[in-house]
């Protein structure tokens, strides 16, 4: 295994940065950490590095002191065995953690307040509740706790101890605590609407509907093994070469993806890291039970310290490979994230084919490298794909399962504007889940240019007599000012990145084209405070000149924010708002895509007690980047691999 300067920390550099932290800073249980992660060195640095060049170790730790609220940022050089800076972050609230999650839940658990809240509503068996903590945004917290870390808690009742925990919502009472100390501020008691008659089962052990048994077992088998190789932290599968990294906010990430060109011989830069940057919910109702609703759940939470085990269920089909995730406990400890990370191959049905007269039918069925993670983010499961084709394509897919929000109304017949009845005097707000991907593409090489192409029909004249004409037009995204662009329909709106410099035989610019999917509008006012904490979710694409600080662009610190300008201390620490204010040049240089989408959820009753996959997805694909097909070495599926004709039955 060959070590590289983008490893994700191991387990002990994670105790070594919190040793480090108690001795030099005195950082005890009184403090807690909000994350610990690689340091990771500069691009211009790791781009240079080369196998048996010494690898700095730096990692990055956010700690905040319970009793005071102050927020510190650590860097320890884990080689030298030093703190390196701790700089104080003043008006910062870190992201919440999963140990105090689990800590308000059994503080509440105890309170002899909120369990007298709940007896007057008929509940008393409290070991079926579940006190679902949030986080706030700045403008809808009560004002005289502004300067507390402040979670409120939804409460929700299972009917039995295996039941739905989020199938009977206890409505119009909310719980207001300090995470710091773990203490109630307040029980707000709205309203009661009770508990509607509800079929609110989706587990076959407990809903009593029986499983089918009509459905044959499928195999997927791989008897010579796979065909992909991981050596540490690379990955190599046909002609693709990339390096896996994770990390407590962003989960996966992918690094240094390049392919070996068959036609030219040479191996070719496609990207240098990609990943999830933000993920945006609000709720868009403004009921009382919804108005506060809004998750930034990369931000306040970490994708990766949502990222479950995939041994818990059967998550990958086939022949797999597993890696594992190490993620801080809030005292800096590691935690282990067993099988994390699945990596297998699939088939995926036909990549070329033809059928000619004279010479009969030659056929290349397709095979795609899959590395997957899924992330539980309370009530949802977010299942993240990112898949590499044998002809040069990138697909990033998501797909979002779990579990709905549901709120009571108070009578039958009742029905809301804002969402969708799903059940017994029951309805699901509607919702948005807006993914921020942030897309470091160095297409052979780093000097890039971003170019928005639309397609556009040519009126009828002498020369286009039919009206058949149609062309295409391409816009260059020349600076930051301009950055900010929105997907078109009607002109089949994509976004080329090219490199002026490089050249395919053909004569045009080698580039890879952005093919957007899952793309909707924000549909909220500019001045609603979620629009204020995330102007990102503004327009479909933004484009910036390449910044190892520009990281989050929603803010370094999203949690409690009131802007997506305050939500950090240095200008780079505060959203893409703040980094396009200086208008850098975006020609010829290293540009980093923003690529917004997701889904726009009108709920549907049929989401309900358990919501099936909703797939989204968006496409990285070669356009003039190769000379030609570059899947023409695909290999023939061996006979005996094929159907025999006797399988088939016609009618």
């Amino acid at each position: 295994m060959t070590a590289h300067p983008l490893d994700p920390l191991t387990e002990d550099e994670f105790r070594s940065t919190a040793a480090v932290l108690r001795r030099e800073r005195g950082v005890d249980q009184s403090w807690r950490f909000a994350s610990i992660e690689l340091a990771e060195p500069p691009k211009s640095e790791v781009k240079a590095w080369t196998v048996g060049d010494p690898i700095a170790r730096k990692s990055l730790s956010v700690v905040w002191e319970k009793a005071s609220n102050d927020v510190y940022e650590a860097v320890v050089d884990l080689i030298a065995d030093q703190l390196v800076s701790w700089t104080h972050i003043p008006d910062v609230t870190p992201n919440f953690t999963v140990d105090e999650y689990h800590d308000i839940d059994h503080a509440l658990h105890e309170h002899e307040g909120v369990a007298a809240a709940l007896a007057a509503r008929g509940i008393t068996d409290l070991s079926l509740v579940l006190f679902d903590v949030w986080t706030y945004g700045k403008q809808v917290m009560p004002e005289q706790w502004r300067d507390r870390r402040l979670g409120w808690c939804d409460i929700w009742v299972r009917a039995t101890p295996e039941g739905n925990p989020y199938g009977h919502p206890v409505s119009g009472l909310k719980i207001i605590v300090d995470m710091n100390t773990n203490e109630v501020l307040d029980i707000e008691d709205h309203h009661d609407f009770g508990f509607p008659d509800v079929q609110a089962e989706y587990d076959p052990a407990v809903n009593g509907i029986a499983e089918r048994t009509d459905l044959k077992t499928l195999e997927i088998t791989q008897p010579e093994g796979v065909s992909f190789s991981l050596d540490g932290n690379e990955l190599r599968w046909q002609n693709w070469t990339m390096r896996l990294g994770f990390n407590y906010r962003e989960g996966p990430v992918i690094y240094q993806v390049s392919f070996d060109d068959p036609i030219s011989g040479t191996t070719r830069d496609i990207a240098y890291r990609m990943s999830f940057a933000e993920m945006v919910v609000p709720y868009r109702d403004a009921s009382y039970d919804h108005y506060r609703r809004t998750a930034f759940d990369i931000g306040e939470w970490g994708l990766g310290y949502m990222t479950t085990s995939l041994e818990l269920g059967c998550d990958c089909l086939g022949e797999i490979v597993y890696a594992d995730a190490v993620v801080p406990d809030s005292a800096g400890q590691p935690q282990v994230i067993k099988q994390a990370i699945c990596l297998h191959e699939e088939d995926n049905a036909v990549l070329w084919k033809h059928v000619d007269a004279e010479t009969g039918a030659q056929v290349r069925r397709m095979r795609r490298m899959v590395v997957s993670a899924h992330a539980t983010v309370a009530n949802y499961e977010y299942l993240i794909y990112w898949r590499f084709y044998q002809d040069g394509n990138i697909e990033c897919e998501v797909r979002a399962t779990g579990l709905m929000v549901t709120t009571p109304m108070a009578s039958e017949g009742d029905s809301s504007a804002w969402g969708t009845t799903v059940d017994a005097r029951t309805y699901a707000p509607f919702h948005q889940h807006f993914l921020i991907a942030k897309l470091d593409l160095d297409i052979d090489g780093e000097e890039n240019t971003v170019l928005e192409v639309d397609s556009f029909a040519e009126p009828i004249t002498a020369a286009n007599p039919y009206g058949l004409n149609l062309t295409t037009k391409a816009t260059t995204i020349s600076s930051e000012s301009e950055s900010g662009r929105d997907y078109n329909w009607e002109t089949q709106r994509a976004w080329k990145v090219v490199n002026p410099g490089k050249r395919n035989r053909h004569g045009s610019n080698t580039a890879y084209k952005l093919v957007p999917g899952a793309a909707f509008p924000a549909m909220i006012d500019k001045a609603s405070p979620v629009y204020e904490r995330a102007s990102v979710i503004g327009h479909t694409l933004w484009v910036t000149a390449q910044d190892d600080r520009e990281r989050w662009p929603a803010g370094d610190y999203p949690t409690q924010s009131e802007s997506d300008l305050t939500a950090g201390a240095e200008p780079h620490a505060q959203g893409i708002r703040r980094w396009t204010e200086d208008d850098e040049s975006l020609v010829n240089t290293d540009v980093v895509l923003w690529y917004v989408f997701g889904i726009h959820h009108i709920t549907r009753v049929e989401d309900w007690p358990i919501m099936p996959a909703d797939t989204i997805s968006f496409w990285l694909k070669p356009f003039g980047f190769f000379d030609a097909n570059p899947a023409l070495d695909a290999p023939s599926t061996k006979g005996a691999h094929c159907a025999p004709e006797s399988s088939c039955h016609s009618h």
